[in-house]
């Protein structure tokens, strides 16, 4: 793959938290002022793919070493300390809380904990559907689901870390791509969507439940309280050793002076 279809590809959080401790130890090295940190702190959090993160780092060494360092492009097997989901038990087995879906001139949804059967099949003419994985269980490993979208749509939303494969057919209408193609993490379900679209589409996103969206911002937000807590801390240190060396100074102005020979007229 080359680089420029590697830098396509979308970052996960343990890449960007990777990104953000490099700048965390620029900012202690004095690499970055605080207002330069902040910029690029936001600007990781809010980068979607490899590209959008590369730069950031790019005129910063990493701690002890002299080269710059440069986001890896290849998507390496998850570990411990990156993502805490526990795929395996959100594999369940079974038949599946429900195996299929009709919207005509209306509308249906699926979300939060339900299970998402071996083949999931949904139909809408003229309406629209939801189908919301990112709290779902999965009845085996590979799950397919099914669309046929008549001048109508649907949606359908995945966590992060699953692998998804798209292979439906559009007609003066479309199948999303955008997340096909991003390799899951170890241990993780995989979504094949199918089917097709005439005058409709289906759209496929990945998202973070409101949950994660919320811990992670709060996160964010500690770890900046700490860094300002830190700064401050830091600068009071250093104007305590300021003081302390003009108090110095001024001790030997006064020694100096009480040694100096006096002369009376």
């Amino acid at each position: 793959m080359s680089d420029d279809a590697r830098a396509d590809l979308r970052a996960s959080d343990a890449d960007r938290e990777r990104v953000a401790e490099i700048l965390r130890d620029a900012l202690a090295e004095g690499r970055l002022d605080m207002s330069e940190f902040e910029e690029r702190l936001e600007q990781t959090y809010q980068a979607r793919t490899y590209g959008e993160l590369t730069p950031i780092t790019r005129d910063l060494p990493a701690p002890g070493v002299t080269p710059p360092p440069v986001v890896s492009l290849r998507k390496d097997a998850a570990v411990d300390g990156g993502r805490d989901e526990d795929w395996s038990g959100r594999i369940v087995g079974g038949e599946g809380s429900s195996t299929w879906a009709v919207a005509v001139m209306s509308g249906f949804q699926r979300r939060g904990r339900w299970t998402v059967p071996r083949r999931f099949n949904c139909f809408a003419f003229w309406g629209g559907g939801e189908l919301d994985l990112r709290e779902a269980n999965f009845a085996d490993g590979e799950v397919v689901i099914n669309c046929v979208a008549i001048m109508g749509g649907m949606q359908i939303v995945v966590p992060p870390g699953v692998e998804v494969v798209v292979r439906g057919i559009g007609v003066m209408g479309g199948f999303d791509q955008r997340e096909a193609g991003i390799p899951g993490d170890p241990g993780a379900p995989r979504v094949v969507v199918t089917g097709f679209a005439f005058w409709g589409g289906v759209g496929v996103e990945r998202k973070q439940t409101r949950a994660a969206r919320r811990q992670a911002k709060l996160d964010r937000k500690a770890a900046l309280r700490e860094l300002h807590a830190d700064f401050r801390d830091d600068v009071q240190q250093a104007h305590r050793r300021m003081l302390e060396g003009h108090k110095d100074v001024l001790r030997g102005h006064r020694e100096e002076r009480r040694r100096e020979p006096r002369y009376e007229d």
